[in-house]
């Protein structure tokens, strides 16, 4: 600390016994500045003084000199001053000097000359999108710029106006938080260091950057920006949910890790508006045309449907059922598959366009936000704190011929072993659940049967015939497998970041794609599982009447409704993804909101002058570290759609509101994060390329096991009666007569009536083949085949076309970048070329001093 501020504090202090300066000053409480007015509070600690906290005390001791040797500047809020009475608030500044070595460290990079490109963003009829455009002030709050990588002996090669201002608020916290996770707090053991480890053993009770304002309102205080303010008035407001995101300010604010991810959330949303678009047509026709249904008019028909006596879905509690019960629910099993194949190819176009395009716009952002020279090597050379005090073994680097600390190879894969059994661990816990619910499916089903066989289904009051026990069974079980989804989730959270820590990753970069896999391969299994079981198992291995298949000896395993079990699946995904929105909102804005009014209900009653700016946000929610997790919905959307072509629509509905959940949470709940820089979403790119393969896979099997669709063209092409292909007799035609007299004892209902039909393609009784599978089962399964195999390399070679027509970076950002790079070689040659010129007169004066010199000491007179 320099002489004029220990003097300016010494004043200050006088002026405090004097009763002429008071520290419930509103600048001073609600300001992020020092005392002094000069100085910006770029990080804040807070710690409670335990009554036997003698080795916190000695800890935080250790700490700050040493971050007082580092460089940075500290003042200290007395706990007297705090609104508790009891924390102690330890605020941090760093100067000009410490930024610049940091800055030149982290390779940060920092302008050098306005961009002298036009940019080209005259869209034509513009004038169409000016509802949905914000401010330009908030759009753009920065001129654009080319930029190097900052480096502290050149600093009059740079753009540098104010020292003060140069770095913004969130590059500022980021080296801070450099500092603080490196600095040692023990003067025994030199591994002992980083903020870090000094949160889990209480030294320090949080560390966390300052907001600039209050959420509401701007600072009083004319030097604070209040971006605060201004990304709550036009982002996190639900009333701006039509609007666009004011991407360069939420990276200025957050950084640009936080700030790619509401890119890729808000592109996202953007592209699912077509999906949406077509989904919803795609419905509407499906309504539209019932007219054209046959096969489920003759369903619903009472000379039909309604003389057809089906075999009991359960032993002995089911009885017989006419097959004109299930009119309702074949109807909208239609509404379905009348779009399936339309549906499947379109989406899956979108898909490959929305990924396309994403890696364009993606390309984009790293030129804007400067980070596209962001070389892994740069990431390699900012280990994680962890891994430093970790890792004991040093070796030599090749590339930097210095020594570094790495992780043996017996103890990595010891590791990756025990790490890798606990995800295996926990997708069986998954997996164990699903085999419940399906336990809890075959064994409630019979009793929802019993219920309503004496109460028939259209005689219930309300919803009427559209009650069975198949929907029954089909909701409630829905609805425990997602309380068990939940629950589930919300532990393997605490596991996998347990688990990610003690793999050691070395870098960050390497820690968060390991994160993400983790819960990605859990979440996936935790919420598609079930879907899963639904599409491609339930009734699929049922057998016949008279040889039934058992799940563990003793439950009959479920059947399909004849028209398929496309609709037990639409509710499957509804019940999931409605659910998974309202819960998710519970836990991610509601409990935050609810601690947060808690912990500051006493504050709250104080004038705003008593409430400081670092009380206010020590109130708030800590950022989690999951808390940028791409959601599941996009496998959602891909996986299921050719089942449910509202998905689209529901989705864009979950993510217009998500936008504004988490926009509001980001600005009014939470502390501010540190920021953070990345490339892109990591690996979440490979991650959404897998889903979009694999969906190929997952519709192709949708249209052609799970729906109807391949059947009903057989039958229309090949077995239709008379001489018009028409669906005429498919009813008939895809039933199939088992004589009620050779039903086992166990299976025997009550008695009813005779013949007795069942969903299958098999010989009826007294053929001499009975009940094996007739020639037409064997034709539907090769086209079913035959389908997938078309139908996937159709779309893969779509795929593979559309991927290689759409270029992954712009030709203006490719033209931007070689400029800029073109640039900094020029500017760089001639900045050294000046400096040796400097240098070489200063030389040259030097020598024609000290030669005059020498010249006038031996008395003759030289010419020079």
């Amino acid at each position: 600390m320099c002489a004029s501020e220990i003097s300016l504090q010494r004043d200050q202090a006088n002026s405090l016994l004097k009763g002429q300066f008071t520290p419930k000053n509103k600048f001073l409480k609600d300001s992020v500045y020092f005392r002094d007015g000069m100085r910006r509070i770029d990080f804040v600690l807070s710690y409670i003084d335990d009554k036997d906290g003698e080795k916190k005390q000695d800890r935080r001791k250790e700490f700050e000199a040493n971050l007082e040797k580092a460089g940075l500047e500290l003042e200290t809020e007395d706990k007297s001053e705090s609104e508790d009475g009891r924390t102690y608030f330890l605020k941090i500044h760093v100067p000009w000097e410490v930024l610049a070595t940091y800055a030149d460290v982290l390779k940060i990079k920092v302008p050098f000359k306005t961009n002298d490109i036009t940019d080209k963003k005259d869209v034509p009829m513009s004038w169409l999108c000016m509802p949905y455009r914000l401010p330009e002030h908030v759009m753009q709050p920065e001129p654009d710029y080319f930029t190097a990588t900052f480096d502290k002996s050149k600093i009059d090669f740079f753009l540098i106006e104010d020292k003060e201002t140069f770095f913004p608020p969130s590059t500022r916290n980021r080296i801070v938080y450099y500092i603080l996770s490196r600095c040692p707090y023990s003067k025994e053991d030199k591994d002992k260091k980083g903020i870090k480890r000094l949160l889990n053993n209480g030294t320090y009770a949080a560390a966390f950057p300052l907001h600039d304002s209050r959420y509401w309102t701007r600072s009083r205080d004319a030097n604070c920006e209040s971006e605060r303010y201004a990304l709550y008035k036009y982002w996190a407001r639900f009333s701006r949910f039509y609007k666009e995101q004011p991407l360069n300010l939420i990276r200025k604010y957050y950084g640009e890790k936080i700030g790619i991810y509401f890119a890729w959330l808000g592109f996202y949303t953007e592209m699912l508006t077509y999906a949406a678009v077509v989904g919803l047509l795609c419905f509407i026709y499906g309504v539209a045309s019932f007219d054209e249904n046959v096969w489920s008019k003759e369903i619903c028909n009472e000379t039909i449907g309604g003389q057809i006596v089906m075999c009991p879905l359960c032993d002995k509690k089911c009885g017989y059922w006419m097959l004109s019960t299930t009119c309702s629910s074949s109807w909208v099993s239609e509404q379905i598959t009348v779009h399936l194949l339309f549906i499947y190819l379109i989406i899956y176009l979108w898909m490959t366009l929305f990924l396309e395009f994403w890696k364009r716009r993606q390309a984009q952002l790293e030129y804007e936000w400067d980070l596209v020279d962001m070389e892994e090597e740069q990431q390699q050379l900012q280990l994680r704190p962890e891994y430093e005090t970790k890792c004991t073994h040093l070796r030599l680097n090749r590339v930097t011929q210095e020594m570094e600390p790495y992780l043996p190879l017996t103890s990595k894969c010891a590791r990756s072993i025990l790490s890798g059994a606990t995800v295996l661990f926990w997708i069986s816990l998954i997996i164990a659940s699903i085999i419940g619910v399906i336990a809890y499916r075959l064994a409630v089903f019979a009793a929802f049967a019993s219920i309503m066989k004496d109460s028939p289904t259209n005689k219930l009051d309300v919803v009427g015939s559209l009650i069975t026990p198949q929907l029954a069974t089909s909701v409630t079980a829905s609805c425990i497998n997602f309380v068990i989804i939940m629950i589930l989730n919300f532990l393997y959270e605490r596991v996998a970041i347990k688990i990610t820590d003690m793999e050691v990753p070395k870098t960050h970069v390497e820690y968060e794609n390991k994160l993400t896999v983790k819960m990605f391969l859990f979440q996936f299994v935790n919420y598609y599982s079930s879907c899963f079981y639904v599409a491609f198992f339930k009734g699929k291995f049922v057998g016949y009447p008279g040889d039934y298949a058992y799940m563990f000896g003793k439950w009959r395993n479920e059947e399909c409704e004849p028209g398929g079990c496309l609709i037990e699946l639409t509710t499957q995904l509804v019940i999931v993804m409605v659910g998974k929105q309202v819960w998710g909102n519970i836990q991610e804005a509601l409990v935050p909101w609810l601690c947060n009014w808690w912990v500051s209900r006493s504050a709250r009653n104080h004038p705003e002058s008593l409430y400081s700016r670092w009380e206010q946000d020590h109130d708030l929610q800590s950022f989690s570290q999951l808390g940028l997790l791409i959601k599941l919905f996009f496998g959602f959307i891909t996986l299921f759609v050719a089942s449910f072509p509202l998905a689209p629509l529901l989705a864009l509905m979950n993510n217009i509101l998500e936008v504004r959940v988490d926009a509001w949470k980001f600005t009014t709940q939470f502390r501010r994060p540190v920021a953070a820089k990345v490339h892109n979403i990591g690996a979440w790119n490979e991650i959404l390329n897998m889903i979009a393969v694999f969906s190929v896979v997952t519709n192709a099997f949708i249209v052609s096991f799970t729906s109807d669709m391949i059947p009903r063209l057989v039958y229309k092409y090949a077995y239709h009666l008379g001489n018009e292909s028409t669906m005429e007799g498919y009813i008939n035609n895809s039933l199939s007569v088992f004589n009620i007299s050779k039903f086992q004892p166990k299976n025997r209902p009550d008695d009813g009536e005779n013949p007795d039909w069942y969903r299958d393609y098999r010989y009826p009784p007294g053929h001499e083949k009975r009940y094996t599978h007739t020639m037409q089962f064997w034709h539907i399964l090769a086209a079913k085949l035959a389908f997938i195999i078309i139908m996937e390399h159709v779309v893969f070679v779509v795929k593979f076309f559309v991927a290689w027509l759409i270029p992954d970076v712009p030709s203006d950002v490719k033209a931007r970048i070689k400029r800029e790079r073109y640039l900094i070689q020029e500017y760089l040659h001639n900045y050294e070329l000046e400096k040796l010129k400097i240098q070489l007169s200063q030389n040259a004066l030097i020598f024609s001093h000290v030669t005059s010199e020498i010249c006038l000491h031996k008395g003759k007179v030289c010419i020079i």
